[in-house]
């Protein structure tokens, strides 16, 4: 399984998950085996603008399976989901922390992201 998380810097695993999934500059795309990480590796976003369908395009282009953010619009969303791509919504802290929560069934998410920000913009 590939997972993926956009960050807020480029520092893959300690990284932050970034508030905004649209405007996120890194994303770290982490390998998992067995239910354990294998590696990862940061991508930085290759276009400063982005069209809806861009990101979920770039995403499903190096592989990504579960895409973990906080706030994502609805656009996105439905892009992910016509791909077979899976993504939850509402994960913030630490990347490391979420993905080993997620590997244990334990993730806890933020029912309520979506009325905490404008979540369908696309400016960086």
């Amino acid at each position: 399984m590939r997972i993926v998380v956009p960050i807020k810097d480029n520092s893959g695993l300690e990284s932050e998950v970034c508030e905004h999934f649209g405007r996120a500059r890194y994303f770290v795309f982490i390998d998992v085996e067995d239910g354990k990480v294998k590696g990862s590796e940061v991508i930085e976003v290759p276009f400063k603008e982005h069209e809806p369908g861009d990101l979920p395009a770039f995403i499903k282009e190096h592989g990504g399976e579960v895409v973990l953010a906080y706030g994502m619009g609805r656009r996105a969303i439905a892009y992910f989901n016509t791909m077979g791509i899976e993504a939850i919504t509402g994960a913030s802290g630490r990347v490391k922390d979420l993905v080993e929560a997620l590997l244990k069934g334990a993730l806890k998410v933020d029912p309520e992201w979506r009325s905490k920000g404008d979540f369908g913009r696309h400016e960086f």
